[in-house]
């Protein structure tokens, strides 16, 4: 008999009594570590180094068997679970709990002939885009490939191809997941119907998804990339992008970024220490038809960078070029009913040339609408009739990481007029109960409280709990 159906204490344990048993539970498998421990630390390391999670133990999973025990375990001892792969997203919502790490659940199957792949949780997009790629097979990525599959489409996934492609939860066939009762399922259309739609969009409230099934679809190449501008030309290229924008064919996917990188190496010297104006885009289909459909913004002012061509689609990460190394930062995120000329004026007085001291790295306006906004199955993804997103992103280090957290509330305060009160669970993890009522409309947040309820009724989930308080 496992420790973990070993222990069956009848009220819940006391903080020594915790430690004992967790105690024990390392002593038993060296898939669990402990704080002080370098696998610990390794284990909860998250992508952003601003947030110091403190798990009460680290399950390092290398199977769904892993994966139910831990679960099982907490469920007996009246526990919470909690679940990261590339710590992307991550919270305080992991303290005191019993983490699941599914990195080392690296299983990737592509099925070429019926364009699908299955993927376990701790794969990431850039795995199953490299895979794809001498099939001319394509995923819906986001715009970070470094990000786990799992994660991102559980989330939803806006990615690059939003608007024209709909979204990664669009393309989910099956998941593989363990429930708060401990049970191992096969979820689909068919299957367990109710969870199929959750956890299209409920961002782990339903369970630890330990596999997922996705339809590829056959792109090979696209017309895509950044055109830049400079710090100065903000106003005109952020108006004409306004404008533009409104009557964008839904072929086209897009977003404009005022950016301030740092003098760094790899940064290039164009765009390093300095503000400057990014214009995403993505096109799939004829590459001359995409160059007129951006023609009207590369004349909006004298680019200084212009990368927009044809590329492999399995290279789409180079259209935003996020970072791919960890670091400390705050952000603030906001969806949009429209992006008018009177917003556009807002964001400039908040965060344009002329506020040369903007702490802030990044901020971003990307276009929804679309194949977005058009539902192929109930799920519980919100806010598809948002048109706009806002993002920011600035440094959590001393002594800037006041006046980031001011600047990104004075930017959300000055756009409030166009908030539509939504958030997105990837750009805001719902955390906390406010959170929560952000991410999901009141119908939805009700049917997954039913659903967590009927298949976790002891609250084993962490990430149910802003949903069941």
């Amino acid at each position: 008999m496992s420790l973990f159906h070993a222990l069956r204490p009848a009220r819940p344990a006391s903080g020594a009594q915790v430690e004992q048993l967790l105690a024990v539970l390392a002593r038993s498998t060296p898939t669990v570590h402990l704080p002080g421990s370098e696998e610990y630390a390794a284990a909860v390391a998250p992508w952003n180094l601003a947030v110091a999670p403190r798990p009460l133990a680290v399950v390092a999973a290398e199977r769904a068997e892993d994966v139910v025990a831990a679960v099982r375990f907490a469920r007996r001892h009246r526990l919470a679970v909690t679940v990261q792969a590339t710590g992307h997203g991550v919270t305080h919502a992991l303290d005191g709990t019993i983490l699941v790490s599914t990195r080392l659940m690296r299983s990737l199957q592509l099925h070429a002939d019926d364009r699908w792949v299955r993927a376990q949780a701790g794969v990431t997009w850039d795995e199953v885009l490299q895979a794809g790629a001498p099939h001319g097979l394509a995923g819906l990525s986001g715009s970070a490939p470094g990000v786990g599959v799992v994660g991102y489409t559980t989330g939803g996934g806006h990615g690059p191809l939003a608007r024209s492609h709909g979204l990664a939860s669009d393309t989910v066939r099956a998941f593989e997941v363990v429930t708060g009762d401990g049970q191992l399922r096969r979820v689909t259309k068919r299957e367990h119907p109710d969870l199929y739609w959750g956890l299209r969009g409920g961002k782990g409230a339903l369970g630890i998804v330990t596999a997922i099934e996705l339809d590829l679809l056959p792109i090979r190449d696209l017309y895509a990339g950044s055109v830049w501008f400079d710090g100065a030309d903000a106003p005109e290229v952020l108006r004409a992008w306004a404008r533009w924008s409104v009557s964008l064919p839904s072929g086209a996917t897009t977003s404009v970024a005022m950016m301030r990188l740092p003098d760094l190496p790899g940064v290039p010297p164009p765009l390093a220490g300095r503000l400057t104006v990014s214009v995403r885009f993505a096109w799939v289909g004829d590459p001359a038809r995409g160059a007129e459909v951006l023609a009207p913004l590369r004349a909006a002012a004298t680019p200084l960078v212009d990368t927009v061509a044809v590329m492999p689609y399995a290279a789409l990460g180079a259209i935003h070029a996020d970072p791919v190394d960890p670091m400390p930062s705050r952000e603030a995120h906001a969806l949009l009913r429209a992006f008018p000329e009177a917003a556009v004026e807002q964001l400039l007085r908040l965060a344009g040339p002329q506020v040369p001291d903007c702490p802030l790295v990044a901020v971003e306006v990307r276009q929804l609408g679309g194949a977005v906004s058009r539902v192929r199955e109930p799920s519980a993804v919100d806010h598809r009739d948002a048109a706009y997103s806002l993002f920011v992103v600035g440094p959590a280090v001393p002594p800037v990481v006041d006046a980031v957290d001011r600047a990104a509330a004075a930017l959300l305060q000055g756009l409030r007029s166009w908030d539509t009160g939504g958030r997105l669970p990837n750009f805001a993890p719902p955390s906390t109960r406010e959170a929560a009522e952000r991410a999901w409309s009141a119908p939805t947040r009700d049917r997954l409280r039913r659903v967590s309820r009927a298949y976790d009724p002891r609250g084993v989930i962490a990430a149910a709990a802003p949903l069941r308080r």
